[in-house]
């Protein structure tokens, strides 16, 4: 099964979080980036930026798919990893660790209803496994 660090919050759209003082940073799932394949492009957006829950934020293309990043929250964008845009076979290779994708602040509460735990998210991709082989 994918590698699924037990210091994060996870997203059921497969995406990752930490939150560290004020600050959330992002990336997509170990199990994302398996399901997106080779990733070619990443497309973020510009530190400063404002943005709304639900706003598609990131697109990342691959070989086989495209997909976004949606927060389920308000908030600002703080930083985002520039070294993507010139190497976005980064995702692949370190999906949690170097591979964040960006951070953000919001005033709104980061709780447990939006995110699962390590072993939340694993029983979750368990569960869709088991759906998919139609069991």
């Amino acid at each position: 099964m994918s590698n699924i660090p037990d210091n994060l919050k996870y997203a059921k759209s497969h995406e990752w979080i930490r939150i560290e003082g004020g600050t959330a940073t992002v990336g997509i799932t170990d199990h994302a980036q398996e399901l997106l394949g080779e990733v070619v492009y990443v497309e973020l957006p510009e530190p400063g930026q404002d943005f709304v829950a639900g706003e598609e934020l990131v697109v990342i293309e691959s070989v086989k798919a495209a997909g976004g990043i949606e927060l389920k929250v308000a908030g600002q964008v703080v930083e985002v990893n520039e070294r993507l845009v010139e190497s976005p076979e980064m995702v692949n290779d370190d999906p949690t660790g170097e591979a964040w994708i960006l951070k953000f602040r919001t005033d709104q509460s980061l709780s447990d209803e939006l995110f699962m735990t390590e072993e939340q998210y694993r029983q979750s991709l368990k569960s869709q496994l088991v759906k998919e082989k139609g069991g």
